[in-house]
C-alpha cells in the first residue's frame, strides 16, 4: 500500500482512534509492510581513543553504563556546526567570555531584560550558545552528545527576531519565549530538520512542524536544534543505556561524565539545559521520560496532565499516556515554556476529551498551612529528609504516607500494544514519504540487516511490541485496570488526607503518575554522596498544574541553590 493511499485514509483512522479513547473500542488496521531500504547514511569511523574509552567503561559497576558505543556511527559532531564556523570565529572567545556572566544560568526574564537594555542581542544570545556547544562538543574529554542537529537557519531566525524587536512599539514581555533559543527532543516534528526519534530508519524524516513547534514559532521562540534521546523514547531495547540512540550516540551526564546515568528518555534535552547549551528544552514523557532526566541533571521538569499540550506531530509510544513538557533551570522558565506551547489542537484525540489547556500564571504559593504528603520509604535519603524538614519549618503540614504494596502488572503490555498501533499511524500520517518503514515490524527488519550498527543493544522491546495481539478494547480495559491500581498509591492519600500534593523523589512514582494521568514537577534539592543530583518531585491530581507550579515555585525558593555541573561553567 502506498503512503499516498494511507494518508488519504487518515481522517477515518483518527476518527476510529477518537472512538477508542472514548472507550467503545474498534478494530485497528496497520499500514502494510513495505520493502525496507538498505543504508541511509554512510558509517562514521570510531573517533580517536573511543575504543580505549569503551574498554575502560566495561569496568563500570552499573551494567547500563558499560557502553558499546559512544559517538554516533552515522553523524559527526563537527558537521553540525561546520556551516557556522565563520560566524562563530568572528564572534570569538573574547565576546563569549564577556557575555558569560550575563547569560550563563540566567532565567528568561533576566535575559529579556538584558536584551531590552541593549547588553546583547538575540543574535548574540544564539551565537553564545552555539559557540559554547562547539567549545565543549569538539573536545574528546568534554563532549556530552546532547544534540543530534542544529537548525541551519538559526542565525537568520535570530536576526529576524532582532529586527522585529527593533520595529515593535513596545518592549518584549519578559515572560515570553520571543528570541529565546530552545531545543526540541528529536521525536518532535520540526520543519527544516529531520525528526528521527534517534533511529537510523528515520534519518531522512523531513516531517512538518508538530503542533507545539508551530506554537513556539508563533510565540517567537528560536528553535536552536534537536536534542539527543534514548532511541524510540526508550521503548526499544531492554536494559540498554539511558540516552543512547543510533543517530546521536551516547548522551553523557555533565555532573559525572561516563560515571552517572543521564536519565531518559529526554536525555539530550536535560543534559543540554544543564550544560547551558540553550535557554530551555522540550522533552516528552510516557512514563518518566521528563522526570527522570530532569532529576538526574538538577533541573525543573514538568510532566503535564495528558491533554494539556498537543501531541500531534510527535513520534508516539502511547496515545493514552504520551505528553510533551518543558525542561528548564527554574520553575519560572518551565512555566514560560509551557505557556508558549499551549493551544487547542482538534487533531489530538486527548484534547476534546480532556482540556483546552489554559495558560498558567506565574505565582508562588504560601507554604504555611499547605497540606503535603511524604513517603516514609524515602526518609532514609538525607536530601529528601532535609527537604521535608525545610518545608515543615516553613509552616507546611506534612503527613507521612506508607505506600501500599501494589504492582502495575502488564504496564509494558499497554505501551507495546499502543505503540504497535500508534507508531504505524504516525508513520502513515506524519512521516516523510521517503521513510522506508511503515510499522514496528518494518523497523525490526530494517535494523536486522545490520544489528551491530543499527541496534547494538538489541531491540527486545520492539520484538515484544511486534508480538502483541491486544485489541483496542483490551487496551482500554488494561489501561483502566492500571489506572485503578495507580490511584491507590496517589489519589487515595490525596483524597483521604485532603492534600494539595504528594512529595516523591526523582522519577520514583512516574509510572503511577502516568497511569493516573496526574501531573508532576521536579525541583533540584542537592547532590547525594556520589555527587549525583537529587530532586523532590511534586505530584498533584489531574489538571492541577496551576496549583502544582505555584507550589513548586515556593518549594524552589526555600531549597538550596541549584547545584551546577562544575566542569561546564
Amino acid at each position: 500500500m502506498s503512503k499516498a493511499r494511507i494518508r488519504a485514509g487518515m481522517a477515518c483512522r483518527l476518527l476510529v482512534l477518537a472512538i477508542l479513547l472514548c472507550g467503545f473500542g474498534s478494530p485497528h488496521s496497520l499500514a502494510q509492510p513495505q520493502n525496507v531500504r538498505g543504508d541511509l547514511l554512510p558509517v562514521v569511523p570510531l573517533a580517536a581513543g573511543e575504543a580505549e574509552d569503551l574498554a575502560a567503561q566495561q569496568a563500570h559497576p552499573n551494567p547500563r553504563m558499560q557502553f558499546r558505543v559512544l559517538g554516533s556511527r552515522f553523524r559527526q559532531r563537527e558537521a553540525m556546526w561546520a556551516p557556522l564556523n565563520d560566524e562563530l570565529d568572528a564572534f570569538g572567545e573574547a565576546r563569549y567570555q564577556a557575555l558569560k556572566p550575563q547569560i550563563l544560568n540566567q532565567d528568561i526574564p533576566a535575559l529579556q531584560l538584558a536584551v531590552s537594555q541593549g547588553q546583547f542581542s538575540y543574535t548574540d544570545l544564539v551565537l553564545f550558545y552555539l559557540y559554547r556547544i562547539r567549545h565543549y562538543e569538539s573536545q574528546p574529554d568534554r563532549y556530552l552528545n546532547a544534540l543530534i542537529a542544529l537548525n541551519p537557519d538559526v542565525l537568520n531566525d535570530a536576526r529576524e527576531r532582532d529586527r522585529q524587536r527593533s520595529a515593535a512599539p513596545d518592549p518584549v514581555n519578559p515572560h515570553s519565549v520571543f528570541g529565546m533559543p530552545i531545543l526540541l527532543k528529536d521525536n518532535i516534528g520540526t520543519d527544516g530538520m529531520d525528526t528521527t526519534a534517534g533511529a537510523l530508519a528515520l534519518a531522512n524524516n523531513a516531517a512538518p512542524d508538530a503542533f507545539i513547534t508551530a506554537r513556539l514559532r508563533e510565540q517567537g521562540a528560536i528553535i536552536l536544534g534537536k536534542a539527543n534521546l534514548s532511541e524510540w523514547a526508550y521503548f526499544f531495547c531492554n536494559g540498554c543505556p539511558l540516552g543512547y540512540s543510533a543517530m546521536g550516540g551516547q548522551t553523557l551526564n555533565p555532573y559525572g561524565r561516563k560515571r552517572l546515568e543521564t536519565g531518559g528518555s529526554s536525555s539530550g534535552s536535560a543534559v543540554a539545559v544543564a550544560a547551558n547549551y540553550a535557554v530551555a528544552a522540550v522533552g516528552s514523557e510516557t512514563s518518566g521520560s521528563i522526570l527522570s532526566p530532569a532529576s538526574a541533571n538538577a533541573l525543573v521538569g514538568l510532566k503535564p496532565t495528558t491533554g494539556m499540550l498537543s501531541r500531534s506531530g510527535i513520534v508516539p509510544i502511547s496515545s493514552t499516556l504520551d505528553t510533551p513538557g518543558p525542561i528548564a533551570r527554574s520553575v519560572t522558565d518551565a512555566v514560560i515554556l509551557f505557556n508558549a506551547m499551549t493551544g487547542y489542537d482538534q487533531a489530538d484525540t486527548a484534547m476534546p476529551l480532556l482540556s483546552t489547556a489554559a495558560l498558567l500564571r506565574l505565582e508562588q504559593a504560601r507554604l504555611a498551612g499547605v497540606r503535603l504528603g511524604y513517603f516514609s520509604r524515602f526518609m532514609d535519603t538525607p536530601r529528601y529528609a532535609e527537604a521535608v524538614e525545610r518545608l515543615r519549618q516553613q509552616g507546611a503540614l506534612l503527613f507521612e504516607i506508607q505506600q501500599p504494596d501494589v504492582q502495575m502488572q502488564n504496564f509494558s503490555d499497554l505501551l507495546g500494544g499502543e505503540m504497535k498501533r500508534d507508531l504505524a499511524l504516525y508513520l502513515a500520517a506524519q512521516a516523510d514519504s521517503s521513510v522506508p518503514v511503515d510499522s514496528v515490524d518494518d523497523v525490526r527488519n530494517f535494523n536486522g540487516a545490520d544489528m551491530d550498527l543499527r541496534a547494538p543493544y538489541g531491540q527486545a522491546l520492539f520484538d515484544a511490541v511486534s508480538a502483541s495481539s491486544l485489541t483496542d478494547g483490551q487496551l482500554v480495559e488494561l489501561h483502566g485496570a492500571l489506572r485503578d491500581v495507580a490511584r491507590q498509591v496517589l489519589q487515595a492519600p490525596l483524597a483521604q488526607l485532603d492534600l494539595q500534593a504528594l512529595l516523591s523523589m526523582n522519577n520514583s512514582h512516574a509510572g503511577f503518575a502516568a497511569a493516573s494521568n496526574f501531573p508532576a514537577i521536579t525541583i533540584p534539592i542537592g547532590l547525594n554522596d556520589e555527587q549525583a543530583p537529587i530532586a523532590l518531585t511534586l505530584i498533584g491530581s489531574s489538571f492541577s498544574e496551576q496549583m502544582l507550579t505555584a507550589l513548586a515555585a515556593a518549594v524552589e525558593a526555600v531549597m538550596p541553590p541549584r547545584p551546577l555541573p562544575g566542569d561546564y561553567q
